[in-house]
């Protein structure tokens, strides 16, 4: 052994020796001990057992990168590449990877030039996990490559390294390498560069893409076909059609022949700007060329014609397809399927799924979902529910589209049981409904004014874990403002907050729009403030709600200040938000502000519409100016704007209530021989001969209404009316009795003009049946009647039932002075006012503010009934309610009613016409 030992130890000595010989010159520029190093290194590595020499020796703690670089740099030639990469291995366990950035360059330089080009790619990879910048790279490779003549004849390497880039997707160091490359005299080859632009095209790396194209044209490369194809599909998918067809023909003028794929991408590029007959014709030159289209230039082809809603031309070119033995994808057969059922062609469709199971291809749900959507929208729901089951019979999996679709469909037309066993059967199969399946549910039942079910099914929704979409939360929260829920709207909209849905413009339009329409205006500017707080700016649906809420109180300063407010915001006011103020101008009788605002309109940049004209022309009717009225009619049409039914009824009403009988009467026949007469034109002049008292021509008019425009509640309320109003009850009770001959259900304002005229013949048992009559049908009585019963049974003696009848109208706020004062005045008089002592609260927070003759008469009235010791209660609260002043006392009180004698005589509260309260309700 120790023999053995010795003459190893011989040989490395000699080795060293004969190594030192041939290589000193070779490390003249290393610094004494890292070259004695390399030395030694270099001479190990031509043995075969270099690794267990260099481990037995002292090499291992003399290593360093620079020792690295120098041995790979004088050896790259010498010793076989495999064993330098092992070398390289060895030194970086030992030196922890710590290494210089020229010893890899050196090394994929030789395993390149040795044509070992997967350890060669390794190096590169090794490379760009260290960090090393592209410029470093490129500087180090370059460098390396030129100091050795023998690497000059295979670049191959710089290729390699821009594959590495690109293959880790690093496409701009790729592309900084290419150029670097190309500016050193280097250019890849045309594969490399051909390469490269697919992947940048893949990535959309236009830029680059047209950098890399530019540096092979400086580089004088000879173009290929797959770098055509690649410039052209850049054009095409830009759209620059024009450019790609004009480097089609350039290639071929340079003798290279375009392929099918550069065909299929011209094609692809054509039918995607709808150029599809330029791109048919294509398909045929390309066929006398020579070439077959495959199964992608047909899908191409048929897409783009059932874009362009060609179905029948595609349908065609399947057949075609087909006929040459092609298999049309799922894909292309469903694009095909989706655009025949979508123009209605519903049996074509058919035909074609027919066909495509034939041919072998199987169809998926996606397919399948336009034919059932066919059917539901041919109302044929029966044959869409037999798809869905054909399709389990197929083992073809329905999805939650294919029941939405026939769900959806069966609730727009009201078979909601229907759709409630579709739901069912879904949920069977094992499919959660989704928001969409809730949506068509929640969305009939509004529809149809049922939101308590609405209701049930959006909360069932929340409950299964179901996220509502907007299209959900918004139409739930538009029926509760719709059907005057508000405050239930706003609990979805706290639902929606948390569950971290915020709420968009539309959202809080809707609740702005029902809050303004409810007169709460000042709860509609809360939520246009915590719209603002959102960051949300109000859109011009949102700002005209409020404008014209504020209008319709009569507060048009306030309106006018938010619509200063919405032109600051940048929201331009529409036709519809100068409609409302001029409408609500109109309202509060200041037309001539109507006017300036109606006047200013085209210098906005708008044109009023038939609504703004018979908005204002109805404010000049109202006002009496009927001049001005059909002036502005009269310039309807040289604006563009026909004058329609509404301005012709405006008109019409102003003329009736001025007394212009011929003119109105002259209009009504211009208005049917329009053909825009309508049973409101026909009840507006019917109104009017009325209060002329001409009677008998108002109901020659009512035999001449025909089918199309029959009467209806408010024609016989309105004849009934003047039948009362004169005291000819019997002429009343005939035509009553023909209302509900005709289906026509008596409304209150019927009612109330009935029980007036009885109240005023003293016919108190009609009084009091009518009255009973109206509530059996589910009226709710109004002040009017409430008043006029309270009076009768006042009259009648029965103070108990019309103190029971006042405590009704306490209940539903309808208190009124009429009412209330002729109580008291009875109740004093009969000592009986315990109870409308009790009252007093109720009555102040109802907001009825009694005469100051009134609470004179319940003073006197105390202290007539040996109430005395509750007048100072009863003072309080008339002073809390300020009814009256502070300053006066009992005795001032009951001394003011001594001196008048009396209480302030009661009347009946002025009323508007039966026609006008039939119009409003």
């Amino acid at each position: 052994m120790n023999l053995l030992l010795s003459k190893q130890a011989f040989v490395i000595k000699k080795a060293r020796h004969v190594s030192f010989c041939i290589e000193s010159r070779r490390f003249a520029n290393i610094p004494g001990e890292n070259k004695s190093t390399a030395e030694e290194i270099s001479a190990l590595l031509k043995h075969k057992n270099w690794n267990f020499l260099l481990e037995s020796s002292g090499i291992p703690q003399k290593l360093s990168p620079d020792v690295v670089h120098s041995v790979l740099d004088r050896n790259k030639l010498v010793v076989n590449p495999k064993r330098l990469l092992d070398f390289f291995d060895w030194s970086n366990h030992k030196l922890g990877g710590t290494q210089h950035i020229d010893s890899f360059s050196i090394l994929a330089l030789t395993l390149c030039n040795s044509n070992n080009f997967a350890p060669a790619n390794h190096m590169f990879d090794e490379m760009l996990q260290r960090g090393y910048a592209v410029m470093d790279i490129l500087s180090s490779l370059v460098k390396c490559f030129k100091e050795c003549d023998s690497f000059s004849s295979k670049p191959v390497a710089f290729e390699l390294l821009i594959d590495a880039y690109r293959n880790k997707r690093m496409l701009n160091e790729a592309v900084s390498a290419f150029l670097g490359f190309k500016n050193e005299g280097f250019p890849p080859s045309v594969l490399c560069c051909n390469t490269l632009l697919n992947e940048l095209l893949k990535g959309n790396k236009t830029e680059l893409f047209w950098k890399v194209y530019e540096g092979m044209l400086e580089s004088e490369m000879s173009l290929d076909v797959y770098t055509y194809t690649n410039v052209i599909n850049a054009y095409c998918k830009v759209c620059n059609v024009k450019d790609a067809k004009r480097l089609l023909r350039v290639m071929e003028e340079k003798g290279c022949s375009p392929n099918l794929v550069t065909y299929n991408v011209v094609i692809r590029g054509l039918c995607g700007t709808g150029t599809v007959d330029e791109a048919l014709e294509l398909k045929e030159s390309m066929e006398a060329k020579g070439l077959v289209p495959d199964i992608y230039t047909y899908s191409t082809l048929i897409d783009g014609f059932c874009k362009k809603k060609r179905s029948r031309e595609a349908k065609l070119i399947l057949v075609e397809m087909t006929d040459r033995n092609l298999v049309p994808s799922a894909y292309t057969c469903g694009v095909l399927i989706n655009a025949l059922c979508n123009s209605g062609d519903l049996c074509q469709a058919i035909l074609v799924l027919e066909k495509m199971i034939a041919a072998g291809a199987r169809p998926n749900a996606i397919i399948y979902t336009p034919i059932i959507k066919g059917y539901v929208e041919d109302g044929k729901f029966d044959e869409a529910k037999k798809i869905v089951q054909d399709m389990w019979q197929k083992g073809i999996l329905p999805d939650i589209l294919c029941y939405n679709t026939i769900i959806t469909g069966l609730c727009k037309v009201g078979r909601i049981d229907e759709a409630r066993m579709c739901l069912v059967e879904m949920e069977r199969r094992k499919l959660r409904p989704n928001s969409y399946t809730f949506a068509a549910f929640i969305s009939w039942y509004r529809e149809a004014g049922n939101m308590q079910v609405a209701e049930q099914y959006f909360w069932e929704m929340l409950d299964r874990g179901v996220a509502p979409n907007y299209a959900t939360f918004t139409s739930i929260i538009d029926g509760y403002c719709k059907y005057g829920n508000i405050a239930q709207a706003f609990s979805v909209l706290n639902r929606m907050l948390e569950i971290g849905r915020l709420p968009n413009v539309q959202l809080y339009g809707i609740l702005i729009n029902a809050l303004a329409k409810n007169g709460k205006l000042s709860d509609a500017r809360s939520v246009l403030s915590e719209l603002y707080n959102k960051g949300l700016v109000p859109d011009v649906f949102t700002y005209t709600s409020l404008i014209s809420g504020f209008c319709k109180q009569g507060n048009s300063e306030e309106a006018f200040l938010l619509l200063d407010e919405m032109c600051q915001k940048g929201v331009r006011p529409s036709i519809v938000t100068y409609n409302a103020l001029i409408g609500g101008l109109c309202k509060s009788g200041d037309l001539s502000r109507a006017r300036e605002v109606f006047d200013g309109i085209s210098g906005k940049g708008l044109a009023p519409n038939a609504v703004t004209y018979s908005t204002i022309i109805d404010g000049y009717c109202k006002t009496g100016d009927l001049n001005e009225a059909f002036r502005l009619s009269d310039e309807m049409p040289s604006q563009g704007v026909q004058p329609d039914a509404f301005v012709y009824n405006a008109l019409l009403h102003g003329c009736c209530r001025a007394g212009e009988t011929e003119k109105a009467l002259s209009l009504f026949h211009e208005m049917v021989e329009k053909r825009i007469a309508s049973t409101l034109t026909f009840n507006t002049l019917i109104d009017g001969l009325c209060k002329l008292g001409r009677m008998s021509e108002a109901l020659e008019l009512v035999k001449g209404m025909s089918d199309r425009h029959p009467p209806d509640h408010v024609t016989f309320t309105i004849l009934i009316d003047y039948c009362c109003k004169n005291g000819v009850m019997k002429e009343a009770e005939d035509l009553f009795q023909q209302m509900q001959e005709r289906k026509l259900i008596p409304t209150i304002v019927t009612y109330t003009s009935l029980i007036q005229g009885y109240h005023r013949l003293g016919d108190k048992l009609k009084v009091f049946s009518l009255f009973e009559e109206m509530v059996a049908r589910g009226i709710e009585p109004d002040e009017v009647v409430y008043s006029l019963m309270v009076d009768a049974l006042y009259r009648k003696g029965n103070l108990h039932k019309a103190f029971s009848l006042w405590n009704e109208l306490l209940d539903k706020g309808l208190l009124k002075g009429h009412v209330s004062e002729t109580l008291v005045q009875s109740w004093c008089e009969k000592g009986e006012i315990s109870a409308l002592l009790a009252s007093l609260n109720e009555i102040g927070e109802q907001g009825f503010v009694p005469s100051l003759a009134m609470c004179s008469t319940l003073a006197q009235g105390l202290d007539k009934a040996g109430y005395s010791e509750k007048l100072p209660m009863a003072l309080e609260t008339m002073v809390k309610f300020s009814w009256i002043s502070n300053s006066l006392t009992s005795n001032d009180l009951i001394t003011r009613c001594q001196m008048d004698g009396h209480t302030e005589s009661v009347s009946n509260p002025p009323k508007q016409s039966a026609f006008e309260v039939a119009l409003q309700a």
